[in-house]
């Protein structure tokens, strides 16, 4: 039977599906259209799918419930498999790849390639880059044109440097289980689509050779924009590219100079303006209309980064005490 759930917000699909058809359909909707062989004889699968398009970017939980064999030939998109249980058997141009718990596989946009053996106890974290966003990004957050495409690993070790990307990807996997409210927020989401991506970029992009040193320039212009625009969806490869140089050049330049990382002195920009508008308020607005306005995409996380701040409540300020 088709279990497809709807009352989600935008960009959040879910369903629990035991027809085949169906459960192709479904996972050709949230990913990719595909072809898929049924390597268990079975009449059904158990197909269980949950997924969040944060815009550039999608994240998603898949299990077949079945050993099922797919071909699928990546249009416009990138793909990294991540199994949580079980193994990912595959095969593109460069051969066999096994992956495991601890591993991921690596599908190149455009690119045909086929999972042999997606076995019934394996369930995978699938996390989905459209093409132009990854390579975009990649350009902007490396600070120098690249083709992405050629640097990518068929196979990455999720213990190595892509260890802190695989533990954020985990972390939003678990959003996946509850309200997605925050998760599907435009706000939010390009947010986290943006640091997904950052994060995957310099994982399987490690930088060499001689650096540049940090210019105070470039921490500057960053500042004044930060200021002119707190509330703007700010990425780390939005500040980057305003500053012309990569994210980690930047990150250097803002320890270096301001002893803080580009993000913080944002977090701080947004709280002082929140707090003006809080103590000017009186009454006039509430908690959330602040928080919204100043690009905070959850109330509760602004309610808890005020406090750390300021050693009182946003609701104490703007009721005057």
């Amino acid at each position: 039977m088709i279990g497809v759930s709807d009352p989600y917000p935008r960009g959040v699909s879910t369903a629990e599906i035991g027809d085949w058809d169906a459960a192709s359909r479904a996972v050709a909707d949230a990913y990719f259209p595909h072809e898929l062989t049924d390597l268990s004889g079975t009449d059904r699968p158990a197909l269980s799918l949950r997924t969040v398009d944060l815009g550039g970017v999608t994240l998603g939980r898949l299990h077949w419930g079945a050993d099922v064999a797919i071909a699928c030939d990546y249009p416009g998109a990138y793909e990294v498999n991540i199994p949580i249980t079980g193994r990912l058997e595959s095969r593109g141009s460069h051969g066999e790849v096994v992956s495991a718990p601890g591993q991921a596989t690596v599908f190149r946009a455009d690119t045909p390639s086929m999972i042999t053996r997606w076995g019934a106890t394996c369930s995978v974290l699938g996390v989905k880059f459209d093409r132009d966003h990854l390579e975009r990004e990649a350009d902007r957050i490396l600070g120098s044109p690249v083709r992405t495409k050629l640097v990518l690993p068929d196979q990455l070790d999720l213990s190595g440097p892509a260890s802190e990307w695989h533990g954020l990807v985990r972390a939003l996997s678990e959003q996946l289980d509850g309200g997605l409210e925050m998760v599907s927020n435009p706000i939010v989401g390009a947010q986290l689509a943006g640091a997904v991506t950052a994060a995957f970029v310099l994982a399987v992009s490690p930088q060499d050779g001689p650096v540049a040193p940090p210019r105070p320039g470039m921490v500057r212009r960053v500042l004044d924009a930060l200021n002119d625009d707190p509330a703007r969806a700010w990425t780390a490869a939005d500040m980057a590219e305003l500053a012309g140089t990569s994210v980690r050049r930047l990150q250097e330049a803002f320890a270096e100079y301001v002893g803080a990382s580009p993000s913080a002195c944002l977090l701080d920009i947004r709280l002082s303006r929140a707090h003006d508008d809080l103590v000017a308020g009186a009454g006039a607005v509430t908690v959330a209309d602040v928080a919204y306005r100043w690009g905070f995409g959850h109330p509760g996380r602004f309610a808890t980064a005020f406090k750390r701040r300021y050693g009182t409540t946003p609701a104490q300020v703007l009721r005057g005490r």
